[in-house]
């Protein structure tokens, strides 16, 4: 996956096409800088879909509902191969996976768009408005080492409840990091794949608001 990953980046920055010409070489999107949003968006991606599949791995040993089993299966699989592809296009263009002194999400008010840790999606949508981090948790809907021990040492329906809060949670700062990413990075496949973010997971979140009613409860906050 990552070498086609990196085909298709290739070939959207003008490289691997002899018949190219000076006017297509001049209009391919140049490689990202360091600091753009590009890459910032592929690094905290990269940090935030990690401890989503570590929440999957978690809930799926705590509980033996299929429904709740298999939503965290598709997250984990999905974020991974995801989080392959951000780090493979970093690879790409030579930029390191992380950056000393850079404050996560710092790239969202690279273009204007966006504040560092305050969300602000495209209205009122579902999960557009991640808010700021909490304390102890490294950007917007991220849990905390605290929650993610609360999360291992829980079981049955606790297990379930809490891991759909906490993903409800940790979807919505995606979607809004998503959105960044989507009206300001300029490779074409990453803005695709942002945009791609974010319609899933609002599906996802419609899901699981739906899964803890069922359980009697509901997203928090």
């Amino acid at each position: 996956m990552l070498f086609a990953a990196a085909a298709t980046v290739a070939a959207a920055n003008g490289g691997g096409s002899a018949g190219s010409g000076p006017s297509d070489r001049t209009a391919a999107p140049r490689t990202p800088e360091l600091r753009s949003p590009d890459a910032g968006f592929a690094r905290d991606m990269a940090v935030h879909h990690q401890q989503a599949v570590e929440m999957s791995f978690i809930v799926r040993d705590r509980t033996q509902d299929e429904a709740v089993r298999t939503l965290a299966y598709d997250i984990a699989n999905t974020q991974a191969n995801q989080r392959g592809m951000l780090l493979g296009w970093l690879d790409l263009w030579g930029l390191p996976k992380v950056v000393a002194g850079e404050p996560p999400m710092s790239w969202m008010g690279a273009s204007g768009g966006h504040g560092g840790h305050t969300g602000h999606g495209t209205g009122a949508e579902a999960g557009t408005d991640a808010g700021a981090a909490k304390p102890g948790a490294l950007m917007p809907g991220m849990a905390t080492k605290e929650e993610l021990d609360r999360l291992g040492a829980a079981s049955g329906r606790d297990a379930e409840v809490l891991f759909l809060q906490l993903m409800t949670d940790h979807h919505k700062g995606g979607v809004t990091m998503a959105e960044g990413c989507a009206q300001q990075c300029e490779t074409p496949v990453e803005k695709a794949l942002a945009q791609g973010m974010v319609d899933s997971q609002r599906s996802e979140l419609a899901l699981m608001a739906d899964m803890l009613e069922q359980r009697g409860a509901a997203p928090r906050g």
